[in-house]
This record gives C-alpha cells, sequence and structure tokens, in this order.
C-alpha cells in the first residue's frame, strides 16, 4: 500500500454513532494510514532520536461503550507500549491533524522533565515555531499557539507538569481538516518530517 493522504471520508468516522460502527469504519478507513504512517516514519525517528523507534497504532481496545473521537500511531523506543515514555505521535480529531511530541501522564519522570524544560524556558520560548502548538491534556482537541503564549503561561505549564499528576505536555503543529485533505500525499509526509526534526531538541531534553 501507499499513502494517498487524507480525504473527507477520514473524518467523517468521528461523526459515525454507535462504537461497532464507528470503529468498524475506522478500521477500514484510518486505520491502514496510520500503519503505513507507522512504518514510514520508525525508521526516520530513529535517525533523527539515535533509538530505535516502534510505531504504535491505537486500537482503542478498552471502549466497551464510548466511540473514539480521535486516533493515531505513537512512536517510541520501546515496542511493547509508549505511554510512559517521551514520544511522537501523528493523529486526526474530526477537526484537523496532529502532529505532536508527547510526554503524558503514564510518564514516571515527567516531573524530572517539567524540572529540565522549566530550566530552558528562555531558550525554549524563543526556538519553538510560531506557529506550533502546546497542549496539557492529550484527550482534548483544544491547544495553544505558540505565538499566542507569554513566557509566563508556558512556565505555567512546564510548572504543573511537575507538580500535578494529570498534567500532560504536548508540543506539535496542528493541520486543519480542510486543509489536510488538499494536501498531496508527498507534501503531507514532508510536512510530518520537518515538524518532527523541530521537536527533536525536546526529545533530547526528556
Amino acid at each position: 500500500m501507499e499513502f494517498t493522504g487524507f480525504t473527507n471520508e477520514d473524518f467523517e468516522v468521528f461523526h459515525i454513532d454507535g462504537l461497532e460502527d464507528r470503529m468498524e469504519a475506522l478500521i477500514h478507513t484510518i486505520r491502514p494510514k496510520l500503519e503505513y504512517l507507522g512504518n514510514h516514519f520508525s525508521p526516520t525517528l530513529a535517525n533523527l532520536t539515535g533509538n530505535e523507534m516502534y510505531a504504535h497504532v491505537a486500537k482503542h481496545a478498552r471502549r466497551t461503550i464510548n466511540p473514539p473521537k480521535d486516533t493515531w500511531v505513537a512512536f517510541a523506543s520501546n515496542n511493547r507500549g509508549y505511554k510512559m515514555l517521551p514520544h511522537f505521535q501523528i493523529g486526526l480529531w474530526e477537526t484537523h491533524v496532529f502532529i505532536w511530541f508527547a510526554v503524558i501522564y503514564e510518564a514516571p519522570n515527567k516531573d524530572d522533565y517539567g524540572k529540565t524544560l522549566e530550566a530552558k524556558i528562555d531558550e525554549l520560548y524563543k526556538s519553538t515555531p510560531g506557529e506550533f502548538v502546546w497542549s496539557t491534556d492529550h484527550t482534548k482537541p483544544e491547544a495553544k499557539v505558540h505565538r499566542d503564549l507569554s513566557k509566563d503561561e508556558l512556565k505555567d505549564m512546564f510548572e504543573r507538569l511537575q507538580k500535578v499528576k494529570k498534567a500532560e505536555i504536548l508540543c506539535g503543529f496542528h493541520i486543519p481538516r480542510e486543509e489536510a485533505i488538499s494536501m498531496k500525499p508527498a507534501e503531507f509526509l514532508n510536512k510530518v518530517e520537518v515538524v518532527f526534526k523541530e521537536l527533536l531538541p525536546l526529545y533530547k531534553l526528556a
């Protein structure tokens, strides 16, 4: 299979009612694309990070009632799981594609990482591209655009990561639905690679 890009049908999956029906559509439309992206970017990320990187496509296996509102492929240096490690993600909500570097609440050393980020705040505030976005909760689609954040607001996120058990930090890029649909496959793959390269310093700090 080759990557054909994302279509309106992919995003419409999240409007299908019922867990079984939505999962069936997701498995047939989006999952093959995520599997392709996983195979495509694992070697790229291994090359960038210096670690073997394994792709984990979301299975949503624990769900019994609520259908998934987003789906993704994650990349981490452990072939058994990614949630406890700093990782990269590519995925979809109904409104956009996300490309993330993430440290989520399962990561055991996230408080140490928060301290590292806080110590590097001046550098990170200056070097993060203005159009990039930050989030403190991977279960919500909203994110804050870097150019709209004050240094103190960013510092608050880093401090929260150290103190709050459920706190998370994600940084990356959103591609709005209409734009993602209009992108040629090669253009999309290139954009993801550019974003991953920009996110590499955050991974290295972790």
